[in-house]
């Protein structure tokens, strides 16, 4: 899996501009940790999809975000993976779509694109917090100042779709507390900040 990640990585990486490649990456932690989270605290559900469809989903979910498919992104997603000679399955495609139901009609219809849709917007406002600090460092970042940024101040980070991350306390959902999540997306982040400059 992991030669045939780095095929889709290099697909990424040739396909967007550094900061939604960064966020790309930045994603499929969040989507491995939430797993992850899932997955030892029981609450995994035996029809949920895969790990590696989990964080290739989040790999790959912007892809189409440039260029002249930029304005029908994510529907132009296959299109591009093609173009690389690339592909991905079904379930795959599906939780994709769930990150943008407004532009594809999907609505997340289990864990993973649940996943997907609360955590999207939520990793650019952890990465704005660390870099208000001023060593611009992740590592510094607390959980408590993401909650405080996140409730108190709708300016901050104004693109944050609140309501949507909001949602991963859905108990239809994730199920997972507010604070919860933005920590387990918070510690994904942190753990491949040298990655993405950060």
């Amino acid at each position: 899996m992991e030669s045939k990640r780095q095929d889709y990585l290099n697909a990424v990486q040739k396909q967007l501009e550094t900061n939604i490649f960064y966020h790309s990456l930045a994603l499929e932690a969040c989507m491995s940790a939430i797993y992850d989270h899932l997955d030892k605290s029981g609450q995994l559900k035996s029809h949920a999809p895969p790990k590696s469809d989990w964080l290739l989903a989040g790999l790959l979910h912007d892809i189409d975000y440039s260029g002249v498919y930029k304005a029908d992104h994510p529907n132009k997603t296959v299109e591009v993976l093609t173009k690389y000679g690339l592909s991905i399955s079904e379930t795959v495609l599906n939780i994709i779509k769930a990150h943008a139901p407004e532009l594809t009609g999907r609505q997340a219809q289990n864990q993973a694109e649940w996943a997907i849709f609360c955590a999207d917007s939520l990793t650019g406002l952890i990465v704005a917090v660390g870099l208000v600090y001023p060593d611009k460092k992740l590592a510094n970042v607390k959980v408590s100042s993401v909650t405080k940024r996140f409730l108190k101040e709708p300016r901050f980070a104004s693109g944050t779709r609140r309501d949507e991350v909001a949602m991963c306390q859905n108990p239809d959902g994730l199920n997972i507390s507010l604070e919860n999540f933005i920590q387990i997306c918070l510690l994904a982040i942190q753990s491949i900040a040298g990655n993405i400059g950060l």
